[in-house]
């Protein structure tokens, strides 16, 4: 797998590839961290729009966020210009939120030059670099882009309840300490408070600097200290399958291989009585 991210300085020096193709997957609703509020839309010039909760989402599953099947990720990616050969830059309005959802995504549909814009608009807004009001024209024709999900990317409560028990797997947690110990309310009608049975906590807000992530050896360090020990997986959640992606993409950054994301996450977990719940007590 590829490093993740791409630097703002090589964006401004390769937006005028052809082969490139610039994402702007911000979304509306921000949670766990106090979101950047915008007087007026602002993009990255050549942006077009990746809509995480429609387009991009299966309207059809019962889970908040659910992956799209391979069809309507093949039919959408190619809507946005994408081809096989794309370089495909993603960015948020956040610096880092919600920009590691639809990087994993393309990743795990098979679109390895897939890349996040470290710190985001947030980063190329301070540093005075050129904007737009508005997203780039509509195309006129579509890409040749075929996404099909690839098996160990993405996995449900069944895999995961069945992985924890046979000790394959660590679950680690993106949630504030509050919501995985269970002393703060979950913001969602119906979902119990608490944490996956044996899973670790590691808030994303931990991983990041700011609006950029923090450097290799920190989130070497910091991941030595959440795992407590290596195992033949690490999967990710938290709330419903975004912030998750976050400290995916930084167990990416630290060289841990053999990471997968709990698509449902707790919004899943915590709403199945028939699943376990740890709390602090």
């Amino acid at each position: 797998m590829n490093f993740p991210l791409v630097t703002t300085d090589w964006l401004a020096n390769n937006s005028a590839r052809k082969d490139l193709v610039l994402l702007d997957a911000s979304m509306a609703k921000v949670v766990g961290r106090a979101p950047i509020v915008y007087d007026q839309p602002v993009f990255i010039p050549g942006s077009r729009k990746l809509d995480l909760e429609k387009n991009f989402s299966d309207l059809n599953s019962t889970m908040i966020h659910a992956f799209p099947t391979d069809e309507q990720f093949t039919g959408e990616a190619r809507k946005l210009g994408m081809n096989a050969d794309s370089i495909v830059i993603i960015y948020d309005n956040q610096g880092v939120y919600s920009s590691p959802r639809a990087w994993w995504m393309f990743q795990s549909m098979g679109h390895e030059n897939t890349f996040v814009l470290d710190g985001g608009l947030p980063k190329w807004l301070a540093e005075k670099r050129e904007t737009s009001s508005s997203l780039a024209k509509e195309l006129t024709e579509p890409g040749n882009i075929s996404g099909v999900l690839h098996a160990g990317t993405v996995c449900d409560s069944d895999y995961l309840l069945k992985a924890l028990d046979e000790g394959q797997a660590t679950a680690v947690d993106a949630r504030s300490s509050e919501r995985f110990h269970g002393t703060a309310p979950e913001p969602r009608a119906g979902v119990r408070s608490g944490h996956i049975p044996g899973s670790c906590n590691l808030p994303f807000l931990h991983v990041l600097d700011g609006h950029i992530f923090k450097s290799a050896e920190q989130l070497k360090e910091i991941f030595a200290r959440t795992l407590p020990a290596e195992s033949e997986q690490t999967v990710f959640s938290c709330g419903s399958g975004i912030t998750a992606c976050i400290i995916l993409m930084a167990a990416v950054i630290a060289g841990y291989k053999n990471n997968v994301l709990y698509d449902g996450s707790w919004a899943d977990w915590g709403s199945d009585l028939s699943l376990p719940v740890a709390t602090l007590e």
